[in-house]
């Protein structure tokens, strides 16, 4: 089969899951279609919809777009077994069910942003960082009723630096998955797929870890631990959805207040942990068990992102406060 006659359908919905699409139609294959979210209500009463990133583009390229509420709707079903796809490509998407997985002859596979088994979940990039990885990856695999659990095609291994943030780290697995998405249908197309089993990988891993979905609540910092812990919960909450902690003043009066870049100053002293140390000019620092975190990026609740410096100059009373 050439590529042009291989009929690919592909699902994908945010940013990240642009640069496969992008790659696979520049280089000759023939997506004959995309199923992507509905439109996102947006604005103050939801009254203007937003289109996924994946459909935009699917529309400049003339490409038809599915966008169905449920999976499992007989009318989706109907339009999708109409495409004749004979492989389809799933990044960054929702749980497929298997009457829809399991509809192309050459099968369904996914791409997902860890070196699987380690990280299964909905957000494996963060959770790495989060526990401080240094090397992390991309994955495709077949789909099929195990979530993450598919047979693996294709990995590829990628160094994580001490100062990534999930932003920085999702664009180089962005680009890096997109690579793999390409390679993984050019092996499927000739037929040289050498599948490795998940089981077989677990026995040589000391410590799995997963990468379940992250709330609110998952991103308040806790200040009784080492800075380094805490310095990797904030960069691998960075930008989005971002650590938080609760800024306390001295009249009772408190606020929200996001962190989006700090810095370890590994220094003994004896204040309690969560006690901020500022000069009301250029630096904020937070007692933590082993020393501080300097923050260098924040934003308090209703206000703009700034750094430090700027920050202070609308703060004067931020040296008297205490982050819980």
């Amino acid at each position: 089969m050439d590529k042009k006659e291989l009929r690919i359908v592909y699902m994908g919905t945010p940013v990240f899951a642009v640069e496969s699409l992008r790659v696979l139609i520049e280089n000759g294959y023939n997506v004959v279609g995309v199923v992507t979210m509905p439109d996102k209500p947006v604005g103050r009463h939801g009254s203007i919809f937003q289109p996924s990133p994946v459909k935009l583009y699917a529309e400049s390229k003339g490409i038809p777009v599915l966008q169905p509420e449920k999976l499992k709707d007989e009318a989706f079903i109907t339009e999708l077994k109409t495409l004749k796809a004979d492989l389809q490509i799933v990044v960054a998407f929702r749980m497929l069910p298997e009457i829809v997985w399991n509809m192309p002859p050459l099968g369904t596979f996914n791409l997902h942003a860890s070196l699987l088994p380690q990280y299964r979940g909905a957000a494996p990039i963060n959770w790495a960082l989060i526990n401080g990885e240094r090397e992390t990856g991309v994955t495709t695999f077949f789909l099929t009723h195990e979530i993450d659990g598919g047979k693996i095609i294709l990995q590829r291994r990628i160094p994580v630096a001490p100062t990534d943030d999930a932003g920085g780290l999702h664009d180089t697995l962005m680009m890096a998955g997109a690579g793999l998405v390409l390679e993984t249908v050019e092996l499927i197309l000739a037929g040289k797929v050498d599948l490795v089993s998940q089981q077989q990988l677990l026995s040589r891993i000391p410590e799995l870890h997963a990468a379940p979905k992250i709330f609110k609540e998952t991103c308040r910092i806790n200040w009784h631990q080492p800075a380094r812990k805490v310095y990797d919960f904030i960069r691998g909450l960075s930008p989005y959805p971002a650590a938080w902690t609760e800024l306390v003043f001295p009249d009772g009066k408190n606020t929200v207040m996001k962190i989006f870049q700090a810095e370890m100053r590994q220094e003994t002293h004896d204040r309690p942990v969560g006690v901020i140390v500022s000069d009301g000019k250029q630096t904020i620092d937070v007692a933590v068990r082993d020393g501080y975190l300097r923050l260098l990026s924040v934003q308090l609740a209703g206000k703009k992102r700034m750094d430090a410096v700027d920050f202070l100059k609308g703060a004067k009373h931020i040296k008297s406060g205490i982050l819980l």
